[in-house]
């Protein structure tokens, strides 16, 4: 099953994906949905349909609007580690958090923050934890899966690396893409293995790589994390992406208003989100 989070007017609700259509279940959140447990996430998918949607009419949420956490993975494809800073390939997972002020909707503007042009792509699959737990093996880490989405983890990178620190970088507001779909773990392969990821800024192909290269599958990620971390319904593995990232280029490039970024993985659908620039506000008196 593939479902959407909405707003319309003053209504925030779910929507079924039949094909190019949506159709609404009502006034569903997700994320609550996820916390009830697999068996809610199960009825959902019994739940009768209501009218088909005018999508030009809605705007798209984050799939799940607030996620108990955010994990987010670095340099977990070779090419990338390669082309960073750091050359070398972690022996550990290089996590970080995300927070959900962060995280905007399919079709929302990426914005450029007034602090620094340097805002990167980054397009990555992220998967959403259905069932939580500690110290959870790895053969039995797809169990507490609930579905995958499609991430775009803007990146400010010169508050990236003014220290070893990387979370400012990856925090302003309205930097962190997310959608449209959220879609069942049932409906891909498992582990998300063998999808191919691409990012295209303005039409062109900037990112392009399978999900098998990642150096720590999701079944390394769950075990590593869930040794120290509870993790919970409604959590999310951001899980990293390949190379050909704005920073590592030469000339290096970044997004700036007026692009358009798209990040597609095979069987999720594509992330499309416009960029505009961060507009200044007056001070209150």
């Amino acid at each position: 099953m593939r479902y959407v989070s909405y707003v319309s007017g003053q209504q925030q609700g779910l929507a079924v994906r039949d094909g190019a259509d949506l159709f609404d279940l009502g006034a569903i959140d997700l994320g609550k949905v996820l916390a009830d447990g697999p068996q809610a996430l199960a009825a959902l998918a019994a739940a009768p349909r209501g009218k088909r949607l005018d999508q030009a009419s809605l705007r798209f949420c984050p799939p799940v609007a607030r996620p108990p956490k955010v994990v987010c993975v670095g340099l977990n494809y070779i090419d990338h580690a390669a082309e960073s800073p750091y050359k070398d390939v972690p022996s550990y997972p290089a996590v970080f958090p995300r927070f959900a002020s962060s995280l905007i909707g399919h079709g929302e503007a990426i914005v450029r923050p007034l602090a620094s042009p340097q805002l990167d792509f980054e397009g990555e699959l992220v998967a959403v934890i259905g069932k939580g737990g500690r110290h959870i093996s790895r053969e039995a880490a797809l169990d507490h899966v609930a579905g995958y989405s499609i991430f775009n983890d803007g990146s400010i990178r010169d508050y990236q690396f003014k220290s070893p620190q990387w979370t400012v970088g990856k925090n302003f507001d309205d930097t962190g893409a997310f959608g449209p779909d959220f879609v069942t773990a049932d409906e891909l392969p498992p582990g998300g293995k063998g999808l191919k990821i691409e990012t295209r800024l303005n039409g062109k192909v900037v990112q392009s790589a399978n999900t098998n290269d990642l150096v720590f599958p999701l079944t390394d990620l769950i075990y590593y994390l869930s040794e120290a971390i509870t993790l919970e319904p409604g959590d999310l593995i951001v899980t990293g992406t390949p190379a050909g990232v704005g920073f590592a280029r030469k000339p290096q490039l970044f997004m700036k208003d007026g692009d358009v970024c798209e990040v597609e993985i095979e069987g999720l659908g594509i992330l499309r989100n416009p960029v505009r620039d961060e507009v200044a506000k007056a001070n209150a008196a």
